[in-house]
Protein backbone atom coordinates (compact mmCIF):
# COMPACT_ATOMS: atom_id res chain seq x y z
CA UNK A 1 0.00 0.00 0.00
CA UNK A 2 3.00 2.18 1.10
CA UNK A 3 5.06 1.69 -2.47
CA UNK A 4 1.67 2.68 -4.06
CA UNK A 5 1.70 6.08 -2.21
CA UNK A 6 5.17 6.45 -2.81
CA UNK A 7 4.98 6.11 -6.66
CA UNK A 8 1.57 8.16 -6.96
CA UNK A 9 2.66 11.33 -9.35
CA UNK A 10 -0.48 13.15 -7.76
CA UNK A 11 0.73 12.99 -4.37
CA UNK A 12 4.23 13.60 -5.04
CA UNK A 13 2.91 16.83 -6.33
CA UNK A 14 0.60 17.90 -3.71
CA UNK A 15 3.47 17.49 -1.31
CA UNK A 16 6.06 19.42 -3.71
CA UNK A 17 3.45 22.15 -3.82
CA UNK A 18 2.55 21.89 0.21
CA UNK A 19 6.85 22.22 0.89
CA UNK A 20 7.10 25.29 -1.62
CA UNK A 21 4.11 26.78 0.05
CA UNK A 22 5.24 26.44 3.45
CA UNK A 23 8.85 27.55 2.52
CA UNK A 24 7.13 31.03 1.33
CA UNK A 25 5.26 31.01 4.89
CA UNK A 26 7.20 29.36 7.48
CA UNK A 27 5.64 30.80 10.16
CA UNK A 28 2.03 30.64 9.38
CA UNK A 29 1.69 27.02 11.14
CA UNK A 30 3.14 28.62 14.55
CA UNK A 31 0.73 31.73 14.14
CA UNK A 32 -2.26 29.22 13.37
CA UNK A 33 -1.42 27.30 16.61
CA UNK A 34 -0.92 30.64 18.54
CA UNK A 35 -4.48 31.86 16.87
CA UNK A 36 -6.29 28.56 17.84
CA UNK A 37 -4.46 28.60 21.63
CA UNK A 38 -5.91 32.13 21.61
CA UNK A 39 -9.16 30.73 20.66
CA UNK A 40 -9.14 27.91 23.75
CA UNK A 41 -8.44 30.88 26.36
CA UNK A 42 -11.13 32.40 25.39
CA UNK A 43 -13.63 29.59 25.29
CA UNK A 44 -12.37 28.50 28.52
CA UNK A 45 -13.04 32.10 29.88
CA UNK A 46 -16.99 31.91 28.74
CA UNK A 47 -16.82 28.33 30.11
CA UNK A 48 -16.33 29.57 33.67
CA UNK A 49 -18.71 32.23 33.07
CA UNK A 50 -21.80 30.58 31.64
CA UNK A 51 -20.72 26.44 32.07
CA UNK A 52 -21.74 25.10 28.72
CA UNK A 53 -20.70 21.45 26.84
CA UNK A 54 -19.95 23.55 23.54
CA UNK A 55 -17.70 25.65 25.28
CA UNK A 56 -15.69 23.13 26.59
CA UNK A 57 -15.36 20.73 23.10
CA UNK A 58 -14.19 24.18 21.61
CA UNK A 59 -11.63 24.73 24.49
CA UNK A 60 -10.65 20.78 24.11
CA UNK A 61 -10.43 20.82 20.13
CA UNK A 62 -9.23 24.45 20.35
CA UNK A 63 -5.74 23.89 22.37
CA UNK A 64 -4.66 20.61 21.06
CA UNK A 65 -5.17 21.40 17.65
CA UNK A 66 -3.71 24.59 17.80
CA UNK A 67 -0.49 23.18 19.98
CA UNK A 68 0.24 20.04 17.33
CA UNK A 69 -0.30 22.82 14.68
CA UNK A 70 2.57 25.08 16.53
CA UNK A 71 4.85 22.18 17.40
CA UNK A 72 4.44 21.13 13.70
CA UNK A 73 5.44 24.06 12.46
CA UNK A 74 8.64 24.86 14.71
CA UNK A 75 9.62 21.15 13.74
CA UNK A 76 9.10 22.00 10.22
CA UNK A 77 10.52 25.21 9.44
CA UNK A 78 14.08 24.93 9.79
CA UNK A 79 14.24 22.06 7.47
CA UNK A 80 12.14 24.48 4.60
CA UNK A 81 14.98 26.96 5.02
CA UNK A 82 14.91 30.24 3.50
Amino acid sequence: MFKRIDQSSRFGRMLESLSSGLAKRRGLPIIIGIGLVIVAFIAQILNLLAPSSFWEWLWAISLHVGLITALIGIVVAEPLGR
